[in-house]
């Protein structure tokens, strides 16, 4: 009932075999939604829920802060290899997306969540701001959807200053996530996008629940 719950509200798809009219669901897609530090970014991004004040990054300065805090504890783990540093930029670009087109006009809660489980090897990010169609709207006025504008972030490099520069930083995201061993989840509105390791294929979904800004999870 939990799962069909899920699927219901669009937190998580399901796969329907239209022979017996069976739902499946992926196995990586229910550990997602299993995780604390996901479930605490859905909260705040969808449904306005308090979190930890661990988590809370209320400027960039705090975030690069933490940010650094965990490549230092990363360092320590010793078994991430050539991933510890791009695991970190892909973090980076994430949450400095965040800050760099919501300055001076959050639409309420500034700031961001940030969190990381080294253990299970995951990194959460989310915002409550405008969100990637808001944001690109400014500049593709003829944006009709949050999927088509979760599909130009990821693909479309467009020149300029910001805040159409949101778009170039994701299209390193993909870049990096495609060519390594790290798989992406990444909503914005109602729009939910992820990308498997070390695949160029892009998968971009209509859910059911709409997130005001944006929500990332980063497993490696």
């Amino acid at each position: 009932m939990t799962l069909r719950r899920w699927d219901e509200s669009g937190r998580l798809l399901s796969v329907r075999k239209q022979s017996k009219g069976h739902r499946y669901y992926r196995r990586e897609d229910i550990n997602i939604f299993l995780s604390d530090l996901f479930k605490m970014a859905h909260g705040w991004a969808g449904h306005r829920t308090e979190f930890p004040e661990e988590f809370y990054c209320q400027n960039s300065d705090i975030f690069q802060s933490r940010l650094s805090k965990m490549q230092s504890f990363m360092v320590q783990k010793d078994n991430l290899g050539d991933l510890l540093s791009l695991i970190v930029s892909v973090a980076g670009e994430i949450g400095n997306n965040s800050f760099d087109h919501n300055l001076g006009q959050w639409p309420d809660v500034p700031g961001i969540f940030f969190g990381y489980d080294l253990n299970k090897r995951q990194v959460v990010l989310a915002d409550r701001g405008l969100g990637i169609l808001g944001t690109l709207k400014r500049v593709k006025p003829e944006l009709k959807d949050h999927e088509q504008a979760l599909f130009v972030a990821f693909t479309e490099t467009i020149s300029g200053r910001a805040p159409e520069n949101r778009g170039n930083g994701l299209k390193y995201v993909r870049k990096v996530v495609s060519e390594n061993t790290i798989n992406l989840f990444f909503q914005s509105g109602d729009a939910i996008l992820k990308i498997k390791g070390e695949s160029q294929e892009l998968k971009i979904v209509k859910g059911k629940e709409s997130l005001q800004g944006c929500l990332a999870l980063v497993a490696f």
